[in-house]
């Protein structure tokens, strides 16, 4: 146990389930399917030139460290509510408006662990998220981006 306090870790509840089934995968299969090749390996005898042993036991090593992570995120988990608000908060889908240029953009507004750019999904510590947040249909704000400063309209929230 760390004496560090542990973030809090945003997820949808789709994203908690995912993080379920893969710590269950681990678990429930990997995890022997490993322990049996080090049970072979261990069977060939000197252990200190067994290239398969040692590999065995590397990859161990990560599968539990993984392990260990999934049961963290599992424990520390916050579910995002799917509730509408007039407000942007994280879990909605907001739509803006870059004031430069009129461009608009979709995001779902989640936790870290669920961010994913390509698929429009903003983790809540992104920039445009801190900006938005707490902020309403119309308004407009600032963002402060590594990139510099700049206003969006928020059009839409979901």
């Amino acid at each position: 146990m760390t004496n560090e306090k542990q973030r809090e870790i945003y997820l949808t509840q789709e994203g908690l389930d995912k993080v379920k089934e893969e710590l269950k995968t681990l678990k429930m299969e990997e995890r022997p399917e490993i322990i049996r090749a080090i049970k072979e390996a261990r069977a060939l005898g000197d252990l200190s030139e067994n290239a398969d042993y040692h590999a065995a036991r590397e990859e161990q090593a990560v599968l539990e460290a993984r392990i260990q992570d999934l049961e963290a995120m599992v424990e520390g988990a916050i579910i995002i509510s799917n509730a509408k608000s007039n407000e942007v908060r994280i879990g909605a889908t907001v739509t803006i408006q870059y004031t430069e240029d009129n461009e608009t953009e979709e995001y779902k507004i989640v936790g870290r662990k669920e961010a994913n750019p390509f698929e429009n999904r903003i983790s809540n510590e992104s920039p445009i998220a801190i900006a938005v947040t707490g902020h309403k249909k119309g308004d407009v704000v600032t963002v402060e981006s590594p990139n510099g400063k700049y206003d969006i309209k928020i059009i839409d929230i979901k």
